[in-house]
C-alpha cells in the first residue's frame, strides 16, 4: 500500500545528515555548482522554516528556506525541495511545500523565490519572474525563475545574494 498520509515537523540538527544523503541521491555531486545551491552556501538556513516529512520514522523527504537577498529587499530562496526517491509522486512534495509556504506567509514573510518547473509550483502561488528583473550570480534558464509573494510583497528588483538576515536588519 502507497503511503499518503504524511508526519511533518520541524528539521532538527540530528536530521542533517539524513537530508545531505537525500540531497546526494536526488541531485548528484554536480548539485553544488548549480546557482541556487551556490546562493544558499555559508548561508544557514531558517530553522523555523525548515521541515522533514515522515514515514513512520525514516525521513522521506526535506525543504528549506533559507534568508537572501534581492537587490536590498529581504526574500526566501527555496530549497532544496527533496523527497527520497522510494516515496516519490504520493504527495510528500507537495505536503512539504504546503506546510513549509503556510510558516513563511505566518512568519510574516514576503517573497520567496526559486529555481525550478513551472507546472509543480505554479499551484503553490509561483509565477515566473519577469525577464530581467531578478538575476542571480549565475546562470540559470529564465523560466524556471519562480517567485510567490505573500503578505502585501511586491515584486522586487536587482542581484540576488546570500543572507538576508545578516546583510539588513529586519523590516519588520
Amino acid at each position: 500500500m502507497k503511503q499518503t498520509t504524511w508526519v511533518i515537523r520541524p528539521e532538527t540538527a540530528s536530521d542533517n545528515a539524513t537530508i545531505e544523503d537525500l540531497q546526494a541521491e536526488a541531485f548528484g555531486p554536480g548539485r553544488f555548482a548549480r546557482t541556487a545551491f551556490r546562493i544558499r552556501e555559508g548561508v544557514p538556513h531558517r530553522p523555523d522554516l525548515s521541515f522533514v516529512g515522515l514515514a513512520g520514522s525514516q525521513v522521506a523527504g526535506s525543504i528549506r528556506l533559507s534568508p537572501i537577498l534581492i537587490g536590498e529587499t529581504e526574500a526566501l530562496l527555496l530549497g532544496p525541495l527533496t523527497v527520497s526517491p522510494d516515496f516519490k509522486n504520493r504527495g510528500l512534495g507537495k505536503a512539504l511545500m504546503r506546510t513549509a509556504l503556510a510558516a513563511a506567509e505566518a512568519a510574516g514573510d514576503k517573497v520567496v523565490l526559486l529555481v525550478g518547473d513551472a507546472p509543480y509550483y505554479s499551484p503553490f502561488g509561483f509565477n515566473q519572474v519577469p525577464f530581467g528583473r531578478i538575476t542571480l550570480p549565475g546562470p540559470v534558464d529564465p523560466a524556471r525563475l519562480l517567485i510567490a509573494l505573500f503578505n502585501e510583497g511586491v515584486m522586487p528588483e536587482g542581484m540576488v545574494h546570500g543572507g538576508a538576515s545578516m546583510a539588513l536588519p529586519s523590516q519588520s
